[in-house]
C-alpha cells in the first residue's frame, strides 16, 4: 500500500493529447502505396477540458479524503485520456486501496469487487491490483479465486515479495500438505492400485473416482483396464491439477473429470449409467470428517449398481455394485498427554502473579458434547512426534465397526443410539485424551492402518477431556466411554470412571482420592461432614446422572491455551514490566513532577464510575497482542498503571474483569483499546492529548513459528509513541537457526519423483504448490539429523533502527557429513538486556519453522556452508551455499496471511 498522497502536475492537459506530443511513429512520413491513410485525430476541446476538471477534481477528493468520488473521477479521465495512465497510475491505485478498505467496512462487497474489476480493465497488467484484489478476495473466503490473482501477479513479476507471500501462504489452503505425505506413501499407493486393479479385471468395469485429488485412483482405474472411468472434485485448483496430470499421463478424453460435489451428480447427466465400482480416500483423522458417510449413501442411491445380493449370488460383478475401501474398523485408547492438556484447558493456578481460580472453566473449542454445535468433536495430532511423548491408560478399543457396501448400515449410522464402553484402565495417570484411528478395509485381503506406530500419511484424532478437573485413573479402575455419530461425525466422550463400585461423573467430580477434610490451596475444612458422603453427593456425582444444569465455561483458541498454560512466559514479563515501573517511578522521583503531571487525563470512552485513586499520573500500557491475553491485566496490577488491552470478544474481557477483580486490580487501571478505536489504522494511537505510551507490548511472533506480518512497521510507529525512558515488549529479537537433515520435512514438502506415485508423473505439477516454509514444527520430536550447531542468523531490535540491516551473511560449519536438506530457525525475544523467553524450550505454546532447500547440499564434517539472510520487510529469505564448491540451493521463509493491527 502507498503511504501517502500522490498528487499529478500536468501543465499542458490539451497538448498531451496531441498526436505529436504522444510520438506516434512516423507521423511525418508520406503513408505506403496501396494503403489508406490514417486520419489524424482532431482535438476535441470540450472532451480536453472535461479531463482537466476531471483530474482536478480528483486531487481535489483525495486531498478531502473523499475516496469514493475521487475513485469515479479517476475512472472518468483514464478512460477519456488513456495516455495518462502512466502519470496516474499510483495516484489511481492508492484512491482504488483507500475506497475498497471503505467499501469493505461498509459490507458493500458486491461494489468492491465492481471497482476492481473497472481498474482492471484499465490496468490489466498491474500485480499490485492484481494482488491486492486477490486479499480481498482472500479474507471473505474465496480461497480458489485468490490464488488464482495471486499467481498470475507472481507470473507477471516473480520477484514481487507481497504477492509471493501471499500465494505461499494461499497454497497450503488449497493443496494442503498432507497431499504430498499422501503421495509419497508407497505402501498407501500400492495397497490402493492393488485393491482397484483386482476389482477391475473381476468384472468392475465402469468406475466413479469421488474426490480424485490429483487423480491418481481414477488413473489406477483406466491402467487395470476399465472401460469407463469418471472423477470429480469440488475443489477448483485441484480440479484444474487433476485435469493437467490426466493429460500428462496420457488419459485426456479416456477419463472424464468433473467440477462438482458427488451430491450434485446425476445418471445420465453427468454420468452415462450407474457405475459398476466407487472408489474414494475420502477419509481424515476421524474416519468420517470428509463427509464419506453422506456421499456413499447418495452413491448408493443414485450413481452406484445395486450390491451383491444374497439372494441373487450369479449376477456378474459389472452388474452389481462395490466401493473400495468396503469398510473401517475404529480403534481408541484413552491417553495421559501433557502436550494436549495445555492445549485443551487449564492447567495453572497463577501466571504472571495473577490466581486464575476467578477466571471460570476455559477449554479449547474442541469438544464432542452433544449441546454446543459451535465445537469441533476432535482435533488431530501425530501422537509419535508429541513433545514429552504419551502413556497409553487403556488397552486399544474396538469403538466402531462399519461397512461402506451395505447402504442401510450407512443410512442408520447417524440414529444409532449411543453406545456405552466400559473400559479397563491398565496404567496409572491423568485423563487427558482420547486417541483414535481406524483400519480401512480396502476389501477382503488388503487394508491399511492408520495407528500411532504405523509409518502412515494420516495422523491420529485427538477427543480432548474438557473437565474442569484433573482425574486420575489408576488400574483396577473402568472408564465409561460414551460413542455416537450424530451428524455423520464419530464422537467418543469420556464421561464417568467406576471405581469401587461407583460411578463418578468425570463432569463435575475432583479428585475421588482426595480427603474431603482436607480444605486444598483455599477453604476451610468442616470435620462435621462425613468424607464419603461428601464425595459421593457433592462431589462425586454418585451414579450416572449428568450434571444439573449446562457448565459455564469460555472458549479460547487452542494456541491461546497454551499461551495462558505458559507460566515461564508470563513470569518473565511480569518481572520485565516491575522493572520497567520502577526505573519509571524512580526517574519520575528523581525529576520532580512532569511537565503533565496535574493535567486531567482524557479519557478514551466515558469517565468509569468510580475515578481512579488521586496521585501521581499513571503510565500508560498498551497491550496489541493478538486474541486473548492477560499481560494487560499483568502491568495494570503493578500499581500506578493504566493498561489497555486489545482483547476484542466480549466473553474473554468478562474474564479479564473477573481475573481483576479476584486480584485486586482497580475496575479502571484496565481498559479495553478495541472498544474506542473504530479505525484499526489508530490502534496505536495516544491514550490521551498529553500523554504517550510507557509501554507498548507487540506481538512478534506468530503460533506457527514466523514473524509477525509488518511487525517492523508496527515497531517504528510504536517507538513515536513511547515517552523518555518508555519501552517496546520486546525490545529485540534473534533469529537462530541450524543445518539439519531430514527426509521427513523433504516428503512433507513436495513429492519426490514418480516412482511413489505409482510410476504416473504427479510430481511437476504438485510440486507447483510447494511452499519452502514449513511451519507448525515441533524440532524436539522431528525426524533428523542435525548437522551443526545452532547459529544467530538475524537480530531485528525494535528499540533502534538504526541498528536493524536488510542482509547479513552467516557463516556455519558442519558438525557432521550428510545433505542439508533443511535449516529449522526458532527465536530469543529479549523482553530487556536481562530477561527473554525462547521459542524452542519444553514450555514453549509457539512451535518453529523450517526452510527446506529445493536441492540438498552435500556436505563433509568440517565444511562451511554460507547462509545469505534478507529481510524484506517481515518476510526473512535465506540462501544457503557451500563455500569450497559454489553448489547452491535457495529457500524463502515468509510470513502468512493475517490480520493486521
Amino acid at each position: 500500500m502507498l503511504c501517502g498522497y500522490v498528487f499529478l502536475c500536468v501543465p499542458n492537459i490539451c497538448g498531451l493529447l496531441t498526436p505529436c506530443v504522444i510520438g506516434m511513429p512516423n507521423t511525418s512520413t508520406r503513408p505506403k502505396r496501396g494503403r489508406r491513410n490514417r486520419r489524424v485525430p482532431r482535438e476535441d476541446p470540450a472532451r480536453n477540458e472535461l479531463v482537466s476538471r476531471s483530474l482536478e477534481s480528483a486531487q481535489q477528493c483525495l486531498f478531502n479524503q473523499d475516496y469514493g468520488t475521487a475513485f469515479v473521477h479517476y475512472l472518468l479521465v483514464l478512460n477519456l485520456a488513456p495516455v495518462l495512465k502512466d502519470f496516474a497510475s499510483e495516484s489511481f491505485r492508492f484512491t482504488l486501496f483507500k475506497w475498497a478498505d471503505e467499501l469493505d467496512s461498509l459490507g458493500r462487497i458486491q461494489d468492491l469487487f465492481d471497482c476492481y474489476e473497472q481498474a482492471l480493465e484499465l490496468f490489466p497488467t498491474d500485480e499490485v491490483i492484481i494482488n491486492s484484489m486477490g486479499e480481498h478476495l482472500f479474507r471473505m473466503g474465496f480461497r480458489d479465486e485468490a490464488a488464482g490473482h495471486f499467481h498470475k501477479a507472481l507470473k507477471l513479476k516473480p520477484d514481487y515479495p507481497e504477492a509471493k507471500e501471499n500465494f505461499y501462504r494461499v497454497a497450503n489452503w488449497l493443496v494442503e500438505r498432507w497431499h504430498f505425505l499422501m503421495l509419497n506413501d508407497r505402501r498407501r499407493n500400492h495397497k490402493y492400485q492393488q485393491a482397484i486393479q483386482k476389482a477391475v479385471e473381476g468384472g468392475c468395469n465402469t468406475v466413479l473416482d469421488i474426490g480424485t485429488g490429483t487423480g491418481i485412483l481414477g488413473m489406477c482405474a483406466k491402467k487395470a483396464g476399465a472401460s469407463e472411468v469418471s472423477a470429480c472434485e469440488l475443489s477448483k485448483t485441484m480440479y484444474e491439477l487433476a485435469c493437467e496430470v490426466v493429460t500428462a499421463n496420457g488419459m485426456n478424453g479416456r477419463i472424464k473429470i468433473l467440477h462438482m460435489k458427488s451430491l450434485e451428480m446425476e445418471v445420465p447427466k453427468d454420468i452415462p449409467k450407474r457405475v459398476s465400482l466407487v472408489v474414494t480416500e475420502t477419509v481424515d483423522a476421524g474416519l468420517f470428517g470428509e463427509g464419506i458417510i453422506e456421499s456413499l449413501i447418495h452413491a448408493w442411491n443414485h450413481l452406484l449398481l445395486p450390491p451383491q445380493s444374497t439372494q441373487d449370488p450369479s449376477r456378474p460383478p459389472s452388474q452389481t455394485g462395490r466401493v473400495i475401501p468396503a469398510g473401517a474398523t475404529v480403534f481408541g485408547m484413552a491417553v495421559q498427554c501433557l502436550e494436549i492438556r495445555r492445549h485443551h484447558r487449564l492447567c495453572v493456578s497463577e501466571v504472571g502473579g495473577l490466581a486464575t481460580a476467578a477466571a471460570g472453566e476455559l477449554h479449547s473449542p474442541v469438544s464432542c458434547s452433544s449441546e454446543d454445535d459451535s465445537t469441533e468433536p476432535y482435533t488431530t495430532e501425530r501422537l509419535s512426534r508429541l513433545p514429552g511423548g504419551y502413556t497409553p491408560l487403556t488397552e486399544p478399543f474396538n469403538a466402531l465397526d462399519i461397512d461402506f457396501n451395505n447402504v442401510q448400515e450407512l443410512e442408520g449410522l447417524c440414529s444409532r443410539e449411543v453406545s456405552r464402553v466400559r473400559l479397563p484402565v491398565t496404567g496409572e495417570g491423568l485423563l487427558d485424551a482420547l486417541a483414535v484411528w481406524f483400519q480401512l478395509h480396502l476389501d477382503q485381503e488388503s487394508s491399511l492402518s492408520t495407528g500411532p506406530k504405523e509409518d502412515t500419511c494420516w495422523e491420529q484424532a485427538i477427543y480432548p477431556v474438557q473437565t474442569p478437573h484433573n482425574f486420575p485413573l489408576r488400574p483396577g479402575d473402568e472408564l465409561i466411554v460414551e460413542i455416537s455419530c450424530r451428524d455423520a461425525y464419530l464422537r467418543l466422550c469420556s464421561v464417568a470412571v467406576a471405581r469401587d463400585g461407583r460411578e463418578f461423573c468425570l463432569d463435575d467430580c475432583l479428585d475421588p482420592d482426595k480427603p474431603r477434610n482436607d480444605p486444598g490451596p483455599s477453604g476451610n475444612p468442616n470435620p462435621s461432614l462425613n468424607a464419603e458422603a461428601e464425595l459421593c453427593s457433592a462431589l462425586a456425582c454418585l451414579g450416572t446422572e449428568q450434571s444439573s444444569g449446562p457448565r459455564d465455561y469460555t472458549m479460547l483458541e487452542c494456541a491461546e491455551m497454551a499461551l495462558l498454560n505458559n507460566q515461564p512466559y508470563h513470569d518473565s514479563f511480569r518481572r520485565a514490566l516491575a522493572k520497567l515501573i520502577t526505573n519509571l517511578k524512580d526517574a519520575c522521583s528523581v525529576q520532580g513532577p512532569s511537565q503533565g503531571e496535574g493535567l486531567e487525563v482524557m479519557p478514551l470512552t466515558d469517565p468509569p464510575s468510580g475515578p481512579m485513586d488521586p496521585g501521581p499520573d499513571p503510565f500508560y500500557v498498551l497491550d496489541v497482542s493478538e486474541g486473548f491475553s492477560v499481560l494487560s491485566l499483568m502491568a495494570a496490577s503493578q500499581g500506578q498503571v493504566k493498561a489497555y488491552s486489545s482483547v476484542e470478544k466480549t466473553q474473554h474481557q468478562a474474564v479479564l474483569r473477573r481475573l481483576a477483580r479476584a486480584n485486586g486490580v482497580p475496575e479502571e487501571a484496565l481498559e479495553f483499546w478495541l472498544n474506542q478505536v473504530e479505525d484499526e489504522q489508530a490502534v496505536l494511537q495516544r491514550p490521551s492529548r498529553e500523554k504517550l505510551w510507557s509501554a507498548i507490548i507487540l506481538d512478534c511472533v506468530e503460533t506457527c513459528g514466523l514473524v509477525r506480518q509488518k511487525l517492523m512497521e508496527k515497531a517504528t510507529l510504536a517507538r513515536c509513541l513511547l515517552e523518555d525512558g518508555g519501552q517496546i515488549f520486546p525490545e529485540r529479537i534473534v533469529v537462530y537457526g541450524m543445518l539439519v537433515e531430514s527426509d521427513t520435512l523433504l516428503l512433507e514438502s513436495a513429492v519426490q519423483g514418480q516412482e511413489p506415485t505409482l510410476g504416473f508423473n504427479i510430481a511437476p505439477f504438485i510440486n507447483q504448490f510447494t511452499v519452502p516454509v514449513h511451519v507448525f514444527l515441533d524440532l524436539s520430536t522431528l525426524q533428523c539429523r542435525h548437522l551443526s550447531d545452532s547459529v544467530e542468523l538475524f537480530i531485528l531490535d525494535l528499540m533502534n533502527t538504526n541498528a536493524n540491516y536488510t542482509n547479513r551473511d552467516v557463516k556455519v560449519q558442519a558438525s557432521a557429513s550428510g545433505r542439508v536438506t533443511a535449516v529449522p530457525f526458532w527465536y530469543q525475544i529479549h523482553l530487556n538486556e536481562e530477561i527473554s523467553v525462547s521459542t524452542f524450550n519444553q514450555d514453549s505454546h509457539w512451535k518453529q519453522a523450517a526452510v527446506v532447500l529445493h536441492q540438498p547440499l552435500a556436505v563433509r564434517k568440517g565444511d562451511w556452508v554460507r547462509l545469505a539472510v534478507t529481510l524484506q520487510k517481515s518476510s526473512i529469505s535465506i540462501s544457503a551455499s557451500i563455500e569450497e564448491a559454489g553448489e547452491t540451493g535457495t529457500v524463502d521463509s515468509v510470513s502468512p496471511l493475517s490480520d493486521r493491527l
